[in-house]
């Protein structure tokens, strides 16, 4: 399974960025009785049934090519991230820095697992939060999730 995600990123990805999309990630799971091939892609000002068709249509082809699941059935599907989309790369980060993240360890720290702040600053290693007026860093690798705030 992670060959066939490996295999799409590295021959698709050009593609759908070409296209101007970016490629967020690609899964193959077990969905409805069947195999699923799952592209979630984004882009600025964010993703329409529309473009998931677009992209739909220019990388259908293009997979029977390269045969990723080696004739096994499966079902394309190419969606949307939505707005509760984890992040996890420094691209995502840029996207939010500034604004209120959730954050979720994967071990306690102060006796929290659990933290929202406003997010300040990364680094390759690090983030840093702003919790009540006072910054606390975070190593990315201990953070289990991190997403947006959503406010409605």
């Amino acid at each position: 399974m992670a060959k066939i995600k490996q295999i799409c990123e590295e021959k698709l990805k050009p593609v759908i960025e070409e296209m101007g999309y970016e490629l967020v990630d690609v899964s193959y799971e077990k969905e409805n009785g069947g195999m699923s091939l799952i592209f979630t892609i984004d882009k600025e000002d964010g993703v329409t049934i529309d473009d998931c068709e677009i992209v739909n249509k220019k990388i259908d082809p293009l997979l029977d090519e390269i045969n990723p699941t080696d004739d096994k059935p499966y079902t394309l599907v190419v969606s949307s991230p939505g707005l509760d989309r984890p992040i996890k790369t420094d691209r995502d980060l840029k996207r939010v820095l500034g604004k209120e993240v959730e954050i979720t360890l994967f071990s306690k720290l102060s006796g929290k697992k659990n933290f929202k702040g406003v997010l300040k600053s990364y680094d390759e290693k690090t983030v840093t939060v702003e919790i009540d007026k006072n910054e606390t860093t975070f190593e990315r690798d201990k953070i289990a999730m991190m997403k947006l705030v959503i406010v409605f």
